[in-house]
């Protein structure tokens, strides 16, 4: 009774709100189902079965979702339901990660590598979209770009007057959506004594990498085409072997109505363009001193991928251009990992990349003889 009146009284409500306040802001976040959870090999059977991640599945109302405002995910009170510190000042090592709980580690590598995927933001600004699909192949769409402009634009439709249409089919041929794998060749004994900080920057890695290879499948699916005969169109600079402001003005031009908002270069190009007179700009120059992000002389973002010829300077609009397509997310081998077999098992993702709008993508060709 004397802590009903409690809670009734105003003092009661008060500290019951701070309570929830310093809940919502990450005080106490509530382990009890995230310890009556077990994970093992068939809950990320599950997962898999229903296209999720362990960690999306966790978040099921059927697991343990995440309440509003909790600081932690359902993956992460996973590993605080069992202690499992792997980040600040004192975090455990590989072994004593396996000792806890090695059923975690599949997920604890998946979302690392991710999260150095992340750390390569450039491979999205080459998206126009992404798409999840549950096939090996895939047929892309063909907008009809062979109407001139007054038949596609809008105009008063008096009656029974034909009204403007932009024709859309599939293309001809479909594309293959390949598995890409990785392996990591280092053996369980080599990592046993690794804190887990270590271990992660190591995930990272392979996840910036991953990202870097895809962004020369763009570069790729631009200048080539993805199997329709929609290869990037060229423009030649005026004099071979010489790259001025000029040009890029002219190669800006010719993709109108739409326009190069990035452009893909190796990195000699991007050293030609960088130097050019009306580059050196002392706002430009501050901007790529303070955050390294380079903007060229057209306000399009600067992307450096050593894929591309040194002759060339790929350019794109990437509202319009290249979309990708996932055939299966980035995956590990559970069952080895969590068998302590690392050096065995495998990263993998299945993804291909298609052309949206061919005339959304040109290149600028600086040697051309």
């Amino acid at each position: 009774m004397e802590m009903e009146k409690l809670l009734s009284s105003d003092l009661g409500r008060t500290l019951v709100t701070a309570e929830e306040n310093k809940n919502r802001a990450g005080g106490i976040v509530d382990l009890s189902r995230a310890k009556n959870i077990e994970i093992d090999r068939d809950l990320y059977i599950e997962a898999q079965s229903r296209g999720m991640s362990l960690t999306e599945l966790l978040e099921q109302p059927e697991y343990d979702p995440s309440p509003p405002g909790c600081s932690l995910d359902a993956f992460e009170r996973q590993l605080a339901a069992k202690d499992l510190r792997v980040s600040g000042g004192n975090p455990i090592t590989v072994e004593m990660f396996y000792r806890g709980a090695p059923a975690l580690m599949p997920e604890f590598m998946q979302r690392e590598i991710r999260r150095g995927m992340s750390m390569r933001p450039e491979l999205g600004r080459l998206l126009a979209s992404t798409s999840r699909v549950n096939t090996s192949r895939y047929t892309p769409i063909y907008i009809d770009h062979s109407m001139t402009d007054s038949e596609m634009s809008l105009r008063p439709v008096g009656e029974a007057a034909e009204v403007p249409a932009v024709n859309v089919t599939e293309q001809n041929n479909t594309i293959a959506i390949p598995d890409y794998g990785l392996s990591l060749k280092v053996t369980y004994k080599a990592l046993r004594y690794r804190s887990m900080a270590q271990f992660k920057v190591l995930l990272w890695y392979i996840g910036y990498r991953l990202q870097s290879d895809k962004a020369a499948l763009v570069v790729d699916t631009i200048i080539n085409g993805d199997g329709n005969s929609n290869p990037a169109g060229v423009i030649n600079t005026d004099v071979t072997g010489t790259l001025d402001y000029d040009d890029l003005v002219k190669f800006w031009n010719e993709f109108y109505p739409y326009r190069p908002n990035v452009l893909v270069c190796h990195k000699d190009m991007i050293r030609n363009i960088l130097t050019l007179t009306e580059f050196k700009d002392p706002i430009v120059g501050f901007s790529f001193q303070a955050n390294g992000e380079i903007t060229s002389p057209l306000g399009a973002t600067l992307i450096r991928c050593d894929e591309v010829p040194s002759d060339y300077v790929i350019g794109l609009d990437n509202r319009f251009a290249i979309e990708e397509v996932v055939g299966q997310p980035l995956m590990v081998e559970y069952d080895k990992i969590i068998n302590q077999k690392i050096e065995e098992a495998v990263i993998s993702e299945s993804v291909a990349y298609a052309k949206v709008i061919k005339e959304a993508s040109l290149i600028l060709d600086n040697s051309w003889t």
